[in-house]
């Protein structure tokens, strides 16, 4: 396997700034420690600054600016919500706006994943110029005063002293709690939350580190990275989270998991809520899970009309079981209310078994796993066939004891839906196999398996045709596919420069029928079976991809990113 080679590197030995030997020496000292390369070369003197810049700004096509060549007329605080501890800690200065695009001086242009988030928290496009460190870390200090951002504000709302105070005296838990339930503390966490919704984000993720605070959103399925409150208020942070949570606050040293319920922006927003005791500190993770934006229709999943006709043929038949495969975050609970709210009538008991419950249904008895007091999905499983249900859904299959339940369920008289973690539809027969479940029961009881995963759609206000990339077309088994048109999107305030706003699903249903099924009493191979429905019209998720890309939904890049191939 070829050793990826440092940018800085590359550029500087092709323009000779530096010879082979002396970067060797370089990185065997480990002076570069997991930084940028340049500012190691110039922070230790094998490179005078200059020299790097204007190296670096021939090769990138980017013009270097000193101190004095700045505009004089500098972007108001206001203007942009970045903190000075922001721009001192990524190095970074804005020079201009204009027309929707920021021009930041950078010393590293290779930080790219701080541009992207900018790019996406600002809702701008990012132009970048060089400047050197001491130039960008003096204009900030001249033209910044403290907390330029809305972050910034409300940190500086915050007694420093009395936070240092706190977290020099740990044990002190009654003032730690008095410090969380200030007005300042409390703004702070209603304003991370409140940024969440507004970015659509589903996951808020706060986590410690050795000198500083991460706070990320996950937003259409991918983390960003936004400006996080300084170290010193981790502990108040969390405590408030988990005072909101109705967790011990007093408890540092285990996991906990818990839930708010909150009335944000005009909206009702459960929150699932766990902290991890970490190396520096406790790690939070807030999942948004927003009723008004749940999809419980089937229709509007993104299904294709034939696998959508044959879904609903299963979901209707009086017993059996059909199991949702896929990765953790690709939807899979999502379809299973969807298909629960399709048969949600009087006539039908429903009970669900879920680790956690994410989202209540009217008409449905559900029930919570606490394994800590023996509730597994094996136990809770057993009580439920004992409540005369019509209807079963258990949350995952983890381990033979739940599938042997699950699927002796299906075979007396229960439809039963749950999920499994398998890369494809046929995989999900093997994972039951492996589990030490009988053949003939698989085949008896299994009626079919729908695999999925999310793709992130392409925002319908700055789409526009592209061309397709030959390179990713062969990736995708597309070769000889020429003169289709695809489609891209170009960014824009409404996807906060993305060129995706939303997500839609991809799917790979497989209709046990009496070939398959004689297939799985032979125990043939996950491929052999995939290979036989797709003789029988079966879409694999790389084909609905596709399908989806020509129609305009989503992009080359989104299926390649989520899919295996099909070849294996």
């Amino acid at each position: 396997m070829l050793k990826k080679i440092d940018p800085v590197e590359r550029i500087l030995l092709r323009h000779k700034k530096i010879d082979p030997k002396t970067m060797e020496e370089v990185k065997a000292s480990h002076l570069q420690n997991g930084g940028y390369l340049g500012k190691t070369l110039t922070d230790h003197g094998y490179l005078h600054v200059q020299t790097l810049l204007e190296t670096l700004s021939e090769e990138l096509r980017l013009p270097y600016l000193k101190l004095s060549d700045y505009p004089k007329d500098q972007l108001p605080v206001e203007g942009l919500n970045i903190s000075k501890t922001y721009l001192k800690g990524k190095v970074l200065f804005p020079l201009g706006l204009d027309n929707g695009t920021l021009t930041l001086a950078a010393f590293d242009p290779f930080d790219l994943a701080t541009f992207e988030n900018l790019k996406i928290s600002l809702g701008k496009n990012i132009n970048l110029v060089l400047s050197s460190e001491q130039d960008i870390l003096e204009a900030v200090e001249t033209h910044y005063g403290a907390g330029g951002s809305t972050m910034g504000r409300m940190v500086g709302n915050i007694q420093e002293d009395e936070f240092q105070s706190a977290d020099a005296d740990l044990e002190d838990m009654e003032h730690i709690r008095d410090m969380a339930s200030e007005a300042p503390v409390i703004k702070l966490v209603n304003h991370i939350i409140s940024q969440a919704i507004e970015m659509r984000a589903s996951d808020i993720h706060i986590e410690p580190f050795a000198d500083d605070l991460l706070l990320r959103y996950r937003i259409d399925g991918m983390l960003h990275e936004f400006e996080a409150p300084p170290k010193r208020l981790n502990s108040p942070l969390v405590t408030r989270v988990k005072i909101m949570a109705k967790l011990d606050i007093s408890e540092r040293r285990l996991p906990q998991d818990g839930r708010i319920k909150l009335k944000i922006l005009g909206k009702d927003i459960d929150m699932r809520v766990s902290t991890l005791p970490t190396l520096f500190g406790e790690s939070v993770v807030m999942r948004v899970l927003d009723r008004g934006n749940l999809s419980v229709n089937l229709e509007h999943l993104g299904f294709p009309d034939k696998p959508l006709r044959q879904l609903e043929a299963l979901i209707h038949k009086p017993y059996g079981m059909l199991l949702v495969t896929g990765p953790t975050g690709s939807g899979k609970t999502t379809t299973l209310y969807a298909a629960l709210a399709k048969i949600n009538t009087p006539d039908k008991k429903i009970i669900t078994i879920e680790d956690p419950v994410e989202y209540q249904m009217r008409g449905v008895n559900q029930i919570h796993v606490k394994s800590q007091i023996g509730l597994t999905f094996a136990s809770g499983l057993r009580s439920i066939v004992r409540q005369d249900p019509d209807v079963i859904m258990v949350g995952e299959i983890r381990d033979s004891e739940t599938a042997d339940i699950a699927i002796q369920s299906a075979l007396t008289g229960h439809l039963v839906f749950s999920t499994v973690h398998t890369n494809d539809a046929a995989g999900a027969i093997t994972r039951l196999l492996d589990m030490g479940i009988e053949n003939f029961l698989i085949s008896s009881a299994l009626l079919g398996v729908l695999a999925q995963r999310l793709v992130r759609v392409i925002c319908a206000d700055c789409k526009e045709p592209t061309e397709l990339n030959p390179q990713m077309a062969e990736e995708l088994g597309l070769l000889g596919h020429h003169g289709i048109t695809v489609y891209h999107g170009t960014g824009c305030k409404n996807c906060s420069q993305t060129g995706f706003r939303g997500r839609a699903g991809i799917f790979e249903l497989l209709v046990v029928d009496d070939d398959i099924r004689q297939l799985i009493l032979s125990k043939t191979s996950a491929h052999i079976i995939r290979d036989a429905a797709r003789k029988k019209g079966m879409r694999t998720l790389r084909e609905d991809g596709w399908d989806k890309v020509v129609s305009g939904v989503t992009t080359v890049e989104e299926i390649l990113r989520v899919t295996l191939s099909d070849r294996g």
